[in-house]
């Protein structure tokens, strides 16, 4: 006879416990109250008794069900330290907190090995994205979400922030992965020609069209259709792709026949969408078809921690043998990159050329960079900063260039930088740095 198994939730299972100790003693209480109302004395000597029997219970019942609980996480928690693999950063204060409180400490192995394990997850399903801060893992966890869809997805951004390799990773972990990935640069393709390109031509539409061509539209059909800088795309294409998006279906250039097509749409632009629907830029209607998903790529100088590792990774595929000095990768940490990650791999590049004795020095950097003002329309944001906001900033870059030499072990980065580890503990959470993504690189 197979046995009936009946799984109860521990937050339903735990509070009935507790629950029923406290039905029974009221009823015990209530009881022992009504025999020995006669007697005072007596009635105080047997609720005494019972009290502490109740107490004791309670405890036995409380300690059971911690340890219960507790037990596989402690075990867990001291296997994972004996690892070595988050690299706990301890010293002999932190120890004595440690022990007076657990819970703290289980928190933060557990914080570190899901850290530990998103990085990890980052760099074995998204290789060519290199990127360990909270916000790059905040874009895996949604690339990885919509990717097997096949809703429509708008990814925004600044120029150089990596739209087309996250479109790729997008196809890559998609259904149609394998099938059509036609990808269309909306601003390189002349206005004349656009049209023919993604929907083809027939025979004598146009001087110069001396066959039937079909489009790019045409071509991908079953796969995927990147449309990089939507944002640039004519009017007068803007409304035949609308009809593509709602029908999917069209007509090649001088042509009559409805060509039917099954296809998934990822744009990328640059540009403030929403403001050029505002000013009649672009159509509203195109816009909603568009933003059913969006992914907004945050710039390079809003994930700092990111450009150590992104400057050896493109220092690696140059040179194995040329490393950054550590003043020039904190004159890089305190850049603000208006190029984003497309500026970082060009100055890389040009750094390991100009690199002598294996190491590339603050001099072999450009100009922009070494100068204290940054390029590109920030000085207007730089003068608007006072003089504790620019203090912060410089401080902020210090404590990422002391975690990036340490390999984010903040006893050494404390070291280094003259203070203890508290005060940078607490530094690193006023300014938001990620100190785990420093971890296991």
């Amino acid at each position: 006879m197979q046995k009936i198994k009946i799984h109860v939730s521990l937050y339903i299972l735990i509070p009935l416990i507790f629950s029923g100790i406290s039905i029974i003693a009221i009823i015990v209480t209530y009881r022992l109250m009504v025999r020995y109302v006669a007697s005072s004395n007596e009635a105080v000597v047997y609720v005494t008794i019972w009290s502490a029997i109740l107490g004791v219970l309670a405890f036995l019942s409380a300690f059971l069900i911690v340890w219960f609980l507790l037990r596989p996480l402690e075990e867990f928690v001291r296997y994972t330290e004996s690892l070595n693999l988050l690299k706990t950063t301890t010293d002999k204060s932190s120890l004595e907190t440690k022990t007076k409180d657990e819970i703290q400490r289980y928190s933060q192995v557990l914080t570190q090995v899901t850290n530990l394990l998103t990085r990890v997850e980052a760099r074995e399903l998204f290789p060519n994205i290199v990127g360990q801060s909270r916000a790059m893992r905040a874009i895996f966890t949604q690339l990885l979400k919509v990717a097997p869809t096949d809703s429509t997805v708008l990814i925004t951004g600044e120029s150089g922030t990596g739209k087309e390799l996250v479109a790729t990773s997008i196809y890559e972990h998609s259904r149609r992965n394998g099938k059509p990935f036609i990808k269309i640069n909306c601003v390189a393709i002349p206005e004349g020609l656009l049209e023919s390109e993604l929907f083809g031509h027939e025979k004598g539409a146009f001087t110069g069209a001396v066959a039937q061509k079909k489009g790019k539209f045409e071509i991908a059909n079953g796969g995927t259709v990147f449309l990089d800088e939507i944002g640039d795309m004519p009017e007068a294409t803007q409304a035949k792709l609308l009809r593509v998006l709602q029908e999917r279906e069209f007509e090649r250039v001088g042509g009559t026949e409805t060509i039917k097509v099954d296809i998934r749409f990822l744009a990328a632009t640059n540009k403030d969408i929403s403001g050029l629907v505002k000013e009649n830029r672009f159509r509203e209607d195109l816009y909603y078809r568009l933003n059913v998903f969006t992914l907004n790529l945050p710039p390079l100088r809003e994930r700092i921690e990111d450009i150590p590792v992104l400057s050896e990774y493109f220092l690696a595929k140059k040179s194995d043998k040329v490393v950054f000095s550590s003043e020039a990768i904190q004159m890089l940490i305190g850049y603000s990159w208006p190029g984003n990650v497309r500026e970082l791999q060009n100055v890389v590049e040009r750094a390991a050329v100009l690199a002598e004795d294996g190491i590339i020095r603050v001099h072999q950097l450009p100009g922009d960079i070494c100068s204290t003002r940054s390029p590109s329309g920030k000085d207007d944001e730089e003068d608007a900063l006072n003089i504790d906001e620019r203090l912060e900033r410089i401080e902020k870059c210090m404590i990422v260039e002391a975690l990036s030499r340490t390999g984010g072990v903040q006893v050494r980065a404390a070291e280094q930088l003259g203070i203890n580890q508290r005060s940078l503990w607490h530094r690193v959470k006023k300014f938001g740095i990620d100190a785990e993504s420093f971890k296991n690189k």
